[in-house]
């Protein structure tokens, strides 16, 4: 069972108020991962021209990636550049590439990449051989080894995804550079992968630190920087030349970190780094070390633990966490100093003022006060997106009478003696109580799921939200419903006359969303099977919007004069009416599509019998190879 904990990464899991992130850190130091992890990546450090050295303990698999290795050149300006996985490949991190509307693509450090890429057909082939003799598998790296680490980890990850695999994989690195930015972190929660990664950071190193600051003003030294490293991990006896770096270099790029964390954190989120954090941060000093999830609070925590140190030992510090690994399996014994001062008044203080003394900072003053309040912010933060789901799925049953009112109003229309159907009816409607009912809760609903929107916008719910079946169905089953009365109310009101058609100059950004949720959900058998009776809503919620773009080009051919101009309309009404026709013959539509007044059942009707006059009279149409396209389905469908 305890084997089984380990790699089951319990620090991905939202803990409950009274779990500290010292707790955390005690669980993952009472297992060999970070001892045998460090092992393996000093070794990979001392060995030269090889990418990464693989080990098997018992079931589990370790690979370490080396940090030995340079960035395209250590004094290249592209040390701090990002790359588009968008550019790489398709295929390269599949599941990455999805993103909301209005996100950044998930970029990714541009020399890491390469070092990864340039080892990639080696490490793919071990894992083909290694994933059938291990039951678990722990990658990882120091240094610049721990960013190649992370973006194999990541590639692991997307394969078994694929394979529909349960194979464990832990991502544990030490003092590793920022990786990607936002859009990544939000890509690997998303996908709940934040769980799978372990950052080491120790309290005063540069390295996790240095991309938060832009690095171009000053190259130079950070080649210099890198250049030291590289040698002390390779050879321990250059470590000796760290004095020789404080002449300049030291305190340059350590103001400079400095001062940049300092603005992240004072600006309260308004201000954001070209990188960011992803996964849990192991924080660790020589008292013990503490776990932190949310990305603002490692930030935080990064720029108050810097605050205690000074240019040389930040550069010092990259190169001791062989010895904070040692230090940290003895952190419980010394928790034995702290009870025997004066007690916490609850648990969530003791907690708090345990992890705090983990990270060597207790009684560390002005620091000790923010720290105090980031970690509690760290913890609140954590539960806040689950809590809010929570109170959302409250609201959600408390509006589902609106949404119940307007399926008796769709029943009610398409069983009148008008003939109109649930779209015309709502579209020719008058000022009854009834209809006026029916469109406040259309309003209602909007409203709800707009605040569902912008509460995205804003982080405050989880990640993978958009995959949540309860959401992505209920989403769904909105927009089949209502779309149809929404574009019903823009034509009535003639908007398209001032805005353009629904679809490219009406349509809110809510069903766009939903639209995108819809299409990347599971598709069950289920759903794949053939109807053998109508849908209860038309399943391409935009069908009436496209039935009032047919019925304006059907007007316009009408009018139009021009030989080409005509056939391109023609050819896009042609394309329509097939389309049209398939939902009909699948049974993709509900019965209002077809009553015998309906505007789709009409406008078939003026299709065919122009169709006719058009053949008794057929114009001179230009050849097919001159006929200007008319774009007329929407591919959001």
């Amino acid at each position: 069972m305890k084997r089984k904990a380990e790699t089951s990464l319990t620090m991905g899991i939202e803990t409950s108020p009274f779990e500290s992130s010292e707790m955390l850190a005690s669980f993952l130091a009472s297992t060999p991962l970070l001892e045998e992890s460090w092992r393996l990546c000093d070794r990979a450090n001392a060995s030269p021209g090889q990418a990464f050295l693989i080990e098997q303990v018992g079931s589990r698999v370790y690979v370490a990636f080396s940090g030995v290795q340079y960035l395209i050149q250590g004094s290249d300006p592209s040390f701090g550049n990002l790359v588009s996985l968008d550019g790489v490949s398709e295929d390269f991190l599949a599941p990455l590439h999805y993103r909301n509307e209005g996100e950044e693509p998930v970029m990714v450090h541009a020399g890491l990449l390469h070092l990864f890429i340039s080892s990639y057909q080696a490490f793919k082939t071990q894992m083909s051989t290694i994933r059938e003799k291990c039951k678990s598998i722990v990658i990882t790296g120091h240094s610049i080894g721990g960013g190649t680490a992370s973006l194999a980890a990541l590639w692991l990850l997307s394969l078994l995804q694929s394979e529909s695999s349960s194979l464990p994989v832990l991502c544990i690195t030490f003092g590793s550079p920022l990786l990607g930015n936002e859009s990544l972190s939000r890509a690997i929660a998303r996908e709940r992968w934040g769980g799978n990664f372990c950052h080491a950071v120790s309290k005063h190193d540069l390295m996790p630190r240095l991309l938060f600051a832009p690095v171009a003003s000053i190259t130079s030294q950070l080649h210099c920087l890198l250049q030291f490293w590289h040698l002390s991990m390779h050879s321990p006896q250059y470590r000796q030349l760290a004095d020789q770096l404080s002449g300049g270099v030291a305190p340059q790029i350590f103001e400079n970190v400095l001062t940049y964390l300092g603005r992240l954190t004072q600006a309260g989120g308004s201000l954001k780094s070209v990188f960011s954090p992803f996964g849990n941060y192991f924080f660790c000093s020589e008292e013990g070390a503490i776990c932190i999830e949310n990305a603002a609070s490692v930030i935080k925590m990064m720029q108050l633990m810097l605050v205690t140190s000074s240019p040389i030992c930040s550069i010092e510090d990259h190169l001791k966490y062989g010895d904070y690994v040692s230090k940290i399996s003895l952190q419980i014994l010394n928790k034995t100093n702290f009870m025997q001062g004066d007690l916490p008044k609850s648990s969530d203080e003791a907690g708090v003022a345990l992890a705090l003394q983990s990270a060597g900072i207790l009684n560390q003053e002005p620091i000790a006060s923010p720290a105090k309040d980031c970690l509690k912010m760290a913890r609140q933060m954590g539960l806040t997106p689950s809590l809010n789901c929570a109170k959302l799925a409250i609201k959600l049953s408390k509006i589902n009478p609106y949404r119940a009112e307007i399926e008796w109003y769709k029943a009610c229309c398409d069983s009148s003696d008008d003939q109109l159907g649930y779209y015309d009816s709502f579209k020719l409607r008058r000022a009854s109580k009834r209809d006026s009912k029916v469109n406040m809760n259309r309003h209602k609903l909007a409203q709800f799921w707009d605040h569902v929107i912008r509460m995205l916008d804003n982080n405050q719910l989880p990640h993978d939200f958009h995959r949540h079946r309860k959401w992505v169905n209920g989403s769904q089953f909105y927009m089949l419903l209502v779309e149809p009365l929404d574009i019903a109310e823009y034509y009535r009101t003639r908007k398209h006359h001032v805005k353009g058609h629904y679809i490219d100059h009406g349509r809110e950004r809510r069903y766009k969303i939903f639209d995108s949720w819809w299409k990347n959900r599971k598709v069950t058998d289920e759903e794949n099977s053939q109807r053998s009776r109508f849908a209860s809503a038309t399943q391409d919620t935009c069908f009436w919007a496209k039935v009032e773009q047919a019925r304006d080009r059907l007007d316009n051919v009408r009018s139009e004069h021009d030989p080409r101009k005509r056939a391109a309309l023609w050819d896009s009404i042609d394309r329509f009416e097939m389309y049209a026709r398939g939902l009909v013959e699948r049974k993709e539509v509900s019965i209002d599509v077809l009553a015998k007044n309906s505007s789709y059942t009409l406008w078939t009707e003026d299709y065919k019998r122009l169709k006719s006059q058009m053949r008794q009279l057929p114009p001179p149409f230009p050849s097919l190879m001159d006929v200007e396209v008319v774009p007329f389905l929407d591919d959001n469908k």
